[in-house]
């Protein structure tokens, strides 16, 4: 016997309504579900734990830069293939799907503008062209960067954000270290101020060069900053690291860096560098 009847729901499952992508992103960091508008508020960090996304050289721009004005240079430069390299597809092929997918033409912009009334010019990188890896191009945009802040006698800021060397140039990456470093002493000769933030993440031979030699260094909350990465490290030397290895606020603690500072606070705090350069 029957003892019960099977009810017809009462929730229509039939009809699903459409949820627009793109319209929220999960949080990295605590998982928190923010709507893409309240990221965009929050310049781009996360509003429950403080994450900071990564973004882009033209967001920096903006958010650095007076009224959000600001005049670009070097920006015809492209990659050449030295080494003829191929792995799983030829390094121009790499370069033209990297310039087709992000729309973007390398790893680093240069710009010029006013920052508190200073003026002031920012090389900044960007991760989503090839992992903002090193090559010869960026380091001929840091070189231009600072020939910039020699005519202009401005302060010079780098935005560091980068997996390291670009490894498909081979020692003409590598070489970039050696080369943007003797170029940053020009502006020590000319007591012309170089301030280096550094940002989520600043690795291999970013972090190895210019990364690490302004006269002051920045970064923002929880950024990875190192040369090798912690797996490498930890399997190097078969040991646990400490908590928060490599970290931005590890870094701080030991010395490495000067001070951690919000996106939301970065323009003022670099503002009041460039009045103390100033006076």
């Amino acid at each position: 016997m029957v003892w019960f009847k099977r009810a017809k729901p009462s929730i229509r499952t039939k009809d699903r309504r459409d949820i627009p992508e793109g319209l929220w992103r999960k949080c990295d960091s605590c998982g928190a579900a923010l709507h893409k508008k309240q990221v965009e508020d929050n310049l781009y960090t996360c509003c429950e734990c403080g994450h900071h996304f990564r973004i882009s050289p033209g967001k920096y721009f903006s958010l650095l830069f007076d009224e959000k004005k600001y005049e670009e240079f070097s920006a015809s430069l492209r990659a050449a293939d030295p080494l003829v390299f191929s792995d799983t597809k030829k390094y121009p092929n790499r370069v033209s799907d990297a310039i087709e997918k992000s729309g973007k033409t390398e790893a680093c912009r240069n710009a010029v503008g006013t920052i508190g009334g200073h003026q002031a010019v920012i090389s900044a990188m960007d991760f989503g062209f090839i992992g903002g890896s090193m090559g010869s191009v960026v380091g001929e945009k840091i070189a231009q960067a600072v020939d910039k802040s020699i005519e202009l006698d401005a302060p010079l800021i780098i935005v560091s954000q980068s997996g390291g060397a670009r490894m498909m140039e081979g020692a003409f990456s590598l070489m970039q270290m050696a080369k943007t470093s003797a170029r940053l002493f020009r502006l020590q000769e000319r007591n012309i101020p170089y301030i280096s933030l550094m940002t989520d993440p600043t690795m291999g031979g970013t972090s190895a060069s210019y990364a690490m030699l302004g006269d002051v260094n920045i970064s923002e909350p929880k950024a990875l900053i190192g040369f090798a990465g912690p797996r490498v490290i930890k399997d190097t030397i078969k040991r646990d690291l400490p908590e928060g290895f490599q970290r931005a606020e590890f870094l701080l603690e030991h010395g490495f860096l000067d001070m951690i500072v919000h996106r939301r606070d970065l323009k003022g705090r670099i503002s009041q560098l460039l009045d103390h350069f100033a006076a």
